[in-house]
């Protein structure tokens, strides 16, 4: 089944979206429908001369950028709803859109619905470090949680490294301002307390905020308000030091020659922190798979973005998150 890619959804909609739409299935050969306006979806696609490659689904409303989650509510046939509509109907493997991200859980929440047992769905992304990715869990789906849901947040990251990173039981962390269990407010200590005793979960203890590049554990756990801060800092922090090496590359002739003999590891490093390689955010917990991209996404990062989706579709990571689900305790079930 294809990719139904909410092409009306995005800072760059809806031609870049269209552009990486053509890029995903003429040079990853991912199928891929558009959901939206059928006049502009069809006027970018005659600029690639792929109106028969790909297909378009109707749905004249959208989600602007600023819109909340109400919006989910006042406009019941956006572009973003019909996507999920067809993931729900089997007519599509996942959904992709590069829109309000407030908008995509809210409509995510209430046309796929979460899956059983799941009190609030989370915005998982893979950050980039090595040998393999770090899970990162919630990173902006909600910003008040109870201690109970950050363990269930820990089964849906690992639920995601074992399935999408094959990585055999994930140590899981908590991310925190001290790596002491005693260390952070009252919801952090519980949850430790939670999580520490869990059956099911390889629970490695609290990390730090200079630990999320540096593979302490394969899964780290927080709520939506840290985890974006956090998140945003370090895209950030990423941002201001590759301008100021093509500073200090640019300063004379001697640091212009260096650049140029390690250009090759400079473009390497600059390609594995680049957020739109990874194609964005996935949010699990629903039944469906769905890839939030980055709301100033290219072409680059929307094409990156279908492939991702069709990827976890095809591993089946929310029947993984399912099965995880339904052997866990009773106790810990929270339903």
């Amino acid at each position: 089944m294809p990719v139904a890619l909410d092409a009306m959804g995005g800072d760059h909609a809806p031609d870049e979206i269209v552009a990486g739409a053509v890029h995903a299935v003429r040079e990853h050969g991912v199928r891929v429908v558009l959901v939206g306006a059928p006049r502009p979806l069809m006027e970018a696609l005659s600029v690639h001369d792929a109106l028969t490659e790909v297909p378009i689904i109707r749905a004249e409303e959208a989600l602007a950028m600023d819109e909340g989650a109400l919006a989910s509510l006042r406009r019941p046939r956006s572009s973003i709803a019909v996507a999920c509509h067809l993931v729900r109907r089997g007519e599509a493997s996942a959904v992709v859109s590069a829109g309000s991200t407030a908008g995509i859980v809210a409509t995510g929440k209430l046309r796929l619905r979460s899956q059983p047992g799941v009190l609030r769905p989370a915005i998982t992304v893979a950050l980039p470090t090595r040998p393999t990715p770090t899970v990162l869990l919630d990173a902006g789906a909600n910003a008040e949680v109870k201690p109970e849901m950050l363990v269930q947040f820990a089964h849906l990251g690992a639920a995601y490294a074992e399935t999408a990173l094959e990585i055999d039981e994930p140590r899981i962390g908590l991310l925190t301002i001290g790596s002491e269990p005693e260390k952070g407010n009252k919801l952090v200590k519980r949850a430790h307390e939670l999580l520490s005793a869990a059956p099911g979960l390889n629970f490695a203890g609290n990390i730090e905020g200079h630990d999320l590049l540096t593979r302490t554990v394969d899964v780290i756990v927080t709520d939506g308000f840290t985890g974006n801060v956090a998140l945003k800092t370090m895209e950030g922090s990423v941002r201001y030091a590759f301008a100021e090496l093509r500073d200090t590359i640019s300063e004379s002739r001697t640091a212009r020659l260096g650049g140029m003999l390690q250009r090759k590891r400079i473009r390497g490093l600059n390609q594995r922190l680049d957020p739109e390689v990874h194609g964005g955010a996935v949010l699990l917990g629903l039944n469906g798979t769905v890839v939030i991209a980055h709301g100033s996404s290219q072409a680059k990062g929307v094409s990156a973005a279908c492939v991702l989706a069709a990827r976890l579709a095809r591993q089946g990571v929310v029947t993984r998150i399912g099965e995880r689900l339904a052997t866990a305790p009773r106790s810990h079930r929270l339903w």
